[in-house]
């Protein structure tokens, strides 16, 4: 989607102003074309495209490894043209045939619960269960896993005090059963898949190992640990997610089409070209199209990341995603949901975020060398030294061998990683600063480039009154006083800084002949004196003698009587923290801070100068600052790009960037979907601190990796030459997977 700009004098109720003003063109993509009304009401209206695309939400996924199986397994399905899964939001997107769709759905539910017993799926759009019923599900599967737990460490202990007779083994396998069955199952079934050799299956070979030689304790404790770190892992994901659960799709949920005298609610999608809809009050506007009949103004602020709104009569254009404010407009559609504003950027952003990088620690991709090695040594130190060495018994190297497959279990790299980003995690919410993800906390530890926005990012996205100058002996409270009662009729975000400047109620008995000239400004008589309020071209026009302001901001220029009183001056403030977070972000190495921004260039230049920015890009639209997000990323070398912005615009290079970061308080919805971190308070200066965190959280991964891996390394070669006994063997398995949950959460205090 891009936006046209096209400069015209504007003037809401009495409000003088330059505006840039917004028009749909049809080039998001350079192979894009224009299409006749006859080509796309065939191509998009007439329902019979052979190729058809659905999401499905895939409720309770919090593993990021079983997204990525369940992507990969419902691509290799023969109907099955592609498949995207998005994990930050738990949704697969699937394009198939039409005629294949609920065989499609039948089996990527299918592929969903086998991999990860336990997920709801369910199709997007379709009949959702309220937050209640929601949140009762995800206590009741909570409460089963809890229980789960419970069970068998009251098994364990039964067993421990019954110790080796046949109560104690029942004990025993029942604890161990209870809490590892889902894992079994799960290996079974990824093997059955050809997916063998991967933490669930060396889970269950360790486990089953550790049950041959008769040390059954240890393999229930496996298992408890295991789970206990997945289960820390999701509440981790869940807590993210539900700080975005009431954000709204930006996509309209309806359209009124107009059919004769009859208005119908139907879905956007299903209004074809040419078609006519009606846009109320509060609404906002599913399609794109021609205004044909009615005035209102329309709130772009999602769409354009400006605060200004936009009027419209007879004969503008007017895009999606916009909302309608205080009129009602019949609007002739221009193009289909498929080709409309805010279909476009979602589909920027879907494949934005197919260019995201992976995961650079993965505990799949560690297994998948790690576990098939690990296995086949065990078999040569159980198999090999018995036949060929004289004297040496199969029991004793088997033990050994039982030993080395024990303590070679990954299990405090699989619990320990989750667990400090976990931590990680933790400390930012605690601090305001939601990260979707361990992922993105180990991006912003490389973070070396900040991209940022303006408007909502490091100013406040309000107008207020920043200077007021009079001249001709008029003082600034009469200049004040006189501007709002003019302007007190409107609501436009301008009028209303004016007014609330003055802070004193407007009897509106005392304004007489009020007129407004559109898009130049008002003029009344308030206390018998004639007031003109308005743009320079409108008190000209007066024959009023004024002297143009070259300050950045709107100016709202004001005669009294005839005679010119002065000007003021209406600025999106600066955020109070901004520039210390711009010289906070330089200190901690940032090697590159960049503002982009749609704003015009006297008001870029303003800003930047303010807080420091040497680079700064303006009068950008949405694809240009991807445009010039992909140069940053070209030479950013191995540092991470950082992209933060609040605007719906903003969406797709939010999820372009290595770490997309919105405001959450101000925020669009699309932003904060497709953001990798949300600050929920809207002060960029908690960057600073979600970066140290993102540091220090780095550093205890890398403890928690080398002390594994050091301490299991040395008690394999002691298993080998038999000086490990499995009491050893389990502490480098279970003892350093505490050890390490407990440096991991040495984070929560920093």
């Amino acid at each position: 989607m891009v936006l046209n700009n096209k400069v015209k004098d504007h003037h809401n109720n009495g409000c003088g102003m330059k505006e840039v003003v917004h028009s749909h063109e049809n080039y998001t993509q350079e192979d894009m074309r224009e299409y006749s009304d006859e080509e796309e009401s065939h191509s998009y209206c007439s329902n019979h495209e052979n190729t058809i695309k659905i999401e499905l939400f895939i409720e309770g996924l919090h593993c990021s490894n079983c997204a990525s199986k369940i992507e990969r397994q419902v691509n290799a399905l023969e109907e099955v043209e592609h498949a995207t899964l998005n994990f930050a939001t738990s949704t697969i997107t699937i394009e198939m045939k039409k005629e294949e769709q609920h065989i499609v759905i039948e089996k990527a539910s299918k592929i969903a619960i086998d991999v990860e017993p336990g997920v709801r799926v369910k199709e997007k759009g379709g009949i959702q269960k309220n937050k209640t019923e929601e949140l009762e599900d995800k206590k009741k599967d909570n409460n089963r896993l809890l229980k789960r737990m419970g069970f068998s460490l009251a098994a364990l202990a039964i067993a421990m005090f019954f110790k080796e007779n046949t109560w104690g083994i029942a004990s025993f396998i029942i604890g161990y059963l209870i809490i590892g069955a889902d894992i079994i199952k799960r290996s079974i079934s990824n093997i059955k898949r050809g997916e063998i050799f991967d933490e669930n299956f060396l889970m269950t070979i360790a486990t089953f190992a550790a049950i041959g030689v008769g040390e059954y304790p240890e393999a229930i404790m496996v298992m408890l640990l295991y789970q206990v770190g997945e289960y820390f892992e999701g509440r981790a994901v869940a807590s993210s997610r539900k700080s975005i659960a009431k954000l709204m799709d930006i996509r309209p949920e309806y359209a009124n089409l107009k059919i004769g005298k009859q208005i119908k609610k139907v879905s956007p999608d299903e209004v074809c070209v040419g078609e006519i809809i009606i846009v109320k009050p509060g609404e906002k506007v599913p399609l794109d199209g021609v205004v044909i009949e009615g005035t209102s103004s329309v709130d772009t602020k999602a769409l354009t990341g400006e605060a200004v709104p936009q009027d419209l009569e007879d004969g503008d254009e007017i895009t999606s995603g916009c909302i309608n404010i205080d009129g009602v407009l019949t609007v002739k559609v221009t193009k289909a949901f498929k080709e409309s504003a805010v279909s476009k950027i979602l589909d920027l952003v879907q494949n934005a975020s197919a260019k995201k990088a992976k995961t650079e620690l993965s505990v799949t991709k560690f297994a998948k060398y790690y576990t098939p090695t690990v296995v086949f040594i065990a078999i040569i130190i159980a198999m090999i030294p018995p036949l060929f060495m004289k004297g040496q018994s199969f029991s004793d190297w088997i033990l050994r061998g039982a030993t080395f497959l024990v303590v070679s279990c990954p299990c405090a790299l699989v619990i320990s990683i989750p667990m400090s980003y976990f931590a990680g995690l933790g400390a930012a919410s605690k601090n305001g600063v939601l990260v979707k993800g361990g992922n993105y906390l180990e991006a912003l530890s490389k973070a070396g480039v900040m991209v940022f926005d303006k408007t909502g990012t490091l100013t406040e996205g309000q107008f207020k009154v920043y200077d007021i100058i009079t001249t001709n002996g008029i003082d600034k409270e009469t200049l004040v006083k006189f501007t709002a009662y003019v302007e007190s009729f409107s609501t436009h975000p301008i009028a209303v800084s004016i007014v609330k400047e003055y802070g004193r109620e407007t009897n509106k008995e005392n304004i007489k002949n009020y007129k407004e000239t559109r898009g130049k400004g008002v003029e009344a008589d308030v206390e018998g004196m004639h007031i003109a309020s308005g743009n320079s071209t409108f008190l000209k026009e007066k024959g009023i003698d004024i002297k143009e302001s070259e300050e950045a901001g709107t100016i709202v220029y004001t005669a009294i009587d005839g005679k010119y009183a002065g000007y003021i001056i209406i600025k999106d403030i600066i955020k109070k923290d901004a520039k210390a977070a711009v010289e906070g972000l330089y200190q901690l190495g940032m090697n590159s801070i960049v503002m982009l921004t749609g704003d015009r260039k006297v008001t870029a230049h303003t800003v930047a100068h303010e807080l420091g920015i040497e680079n700064y890009k303006y009068g950008l639209l949405p694809n240009q600052k991807v445009e010039e997000v992909e140069i940053l990323m070209k030479h950013k070398g191995e540092k991470k790009l950082v992209f933060v912005g609040d605007g719906i615009n903003d969406a797709p290079v939010l999820a372009r960037a290595d770490v997309g970061v919105a405001m959450g308080g101000v925020g669009s919805d699309a932003a904060i979907e497709a953001a990798d971190v949300v600050i929920m308070n809207d002060e960029p200066s908690k960057l600073i601190y979600a970066i140290k965190i993102a540091k220090a959280t780095k550093n205890i991964v890398r403890q928690n990796i080398f002390l594994s891996i050091s301490v299991k390394l040395g008690i394999m070669i002691l298993a080998f030459f038999g000086r490990a006994p499995m009491w050893l063997a389990i502490f480098g398995d279970v003892g350093v997977s505490i050890l390490a949950v407990f440096n991991a959460m040495r984070i929560l205090k920093k």
